[in-house]
């Protein structure tokens, strides 16, 4: 979700009088459409307590879901569906994960410990022990890059290429990206 302001929350930042809590202040000066609810969380003591918070907003009308405000007005923008024809075929979205945090090597290390857990602490304990502790003293991008490949090049041995090739696809979206030096 990425939450925008309506008149309602612009009236409220106004000045005046003034109805919400600082804490919800804050978010609705921050709601611009582009942020996610990941960008939120570091007001509150954890991601839920935040989406509860967002919704409680959009609920009393202070904010909106600024895709859905946008499909919205495509919706209203197309007079008639048009019909498909037979011979185009139907394309449906494979990605079942829909990651809207920042890139850093934190949320790398994260996932990679959960890939280790999930791939290779039954199948070969020594391997997933030997990657764990990698991922501890990793602290940079070539670090993390290393212990990805070695983990991805087993996982093509015992779950295909197409498999390592979707995780490493998706390593590519989580790590930040590389330092340019001029």
């Amino acid at each position: 979700m990425f939450p925008t302001k309506t008149d309602k929350a612009r009236d409220e930042l106004q000045g005046g009088q003034r109805t919400l809590s600082q804490r919800e202040r804050a978010l609705l000066l921050m709601a611009d459409g582009r942020r996610s609810l990941t960008d939120f969380s570091p007001l509150f003591a954890n991601r839920t307590e935040a989406e509860q918070a967002i919704l409680a907003l959009v609920s009393r009308g202070y904010l909106q879901d600024a895709q859905a405000v946008a499909a919205a007005a495509a919706a209203a923008a197309i007079p008639t569906p048009m019909p498909v024809p037979a011979a185009d075929p139907i394309r449906i979205a494979t990605s079942a994960d829909t990651f809207d945090g920042k890139r850093s090597l934190a949320t790398t290390r994260m996932f990679l410990f959960d890939i280790c857990e999930r791939m290779f602490v039954r199948r070969d304990p020594k391997f997933a022990l030997q990657m764990r502790d990698a991922l501890r003293e990793a602290r940079d991008r070539e670090a993390m890059l290393t212990i990805a490949a070695l983990m991805l090049s087993e996982i093509e041995k015992t779950a295909g290429a197409e498999r390592a090739e979707s995780l490493r696809e998706r390593i590519e979206r989580l790590l930040p990206p590389a330092e340019v030096v001029h």
